[in-house]
């Protein structure tokens, strides 16, 4: 790779780094061409963007956004790694949480979520569990409704209570 290439690559990579608001730094190293093709193939269907980097420009591409600290995940930039983008949180977990149930690859290095910065393999089962926006809206909106079914539900089935009641007390005063 020239000086020029390398520079071209590292400053798209600091554009996707920064346009994405999610990104897991995974190890691959060890799966046999099959098994990368499989997670390459069930990457493409949840919408997971799966690249291969070198670490060094990795490093400078994290380095070149200004915006962004990307420091904690300086340590992780070791041996081989690949990259997943997702827009959703917890999509690139579920995946390779779903994956190793075959295989023993890929580790979780490290991940970035929404400003939050994860690192190890130990917050994997943490990081499948992470609710996404959708989710949390929904729930949101769920909640907020609650109160207000409750009432209607209350409404409806005390009148129609209320109203027997009175028509029973109507009906035995005139007999």
């Amino acid at each position: 790779m020239t000086k020029d290439e390398k520079s071209q690559y590292i400053e798209d990579l600091a554009t996707k780094l920064s346009e994405s608001g999610v990104f897991y730094l995974t190890d691959a190293s060890g799966l046999d061409v099959e098994s990368v093709n499989n997670l390459r193939e069930k990457c493409f269907k949840s919408n997971i963007e799966m690249k291969v980097v070198k670490n060094t420009l990795l490093k400078k591409a994290m380095e070149k956004i200004e915006d962004k600290n990307y420091e904690e995940l300086y340590g992780v930039l070791a041996g081989p790694t690949a990259i997943l983008f997702s827009e959703v949180g917890n999509a690139p977990a579920k995946l390779i949480k779903d994956f190793r149930k075959k295989n023993d690859k890929p580790l979780v290095k490290g991940a970035f979520i929404e400003e939050a910065i994860y690192t190890g393999d130990d917050n994997l089962e943490f990081l499948s569990a992470i609710k996404s926006k959708e989710e949390l809206i929904g729930e949101i909106i769920g909640l907020l409704q609650s109160p207000a079914k409750n009432v209607i539900s209350g409404l409806k089935s005390g009148g129609g209570t209320i109203a027997g009641i009175i028509k029973t007390l109507s009906e035995r005063t005139e007999a």
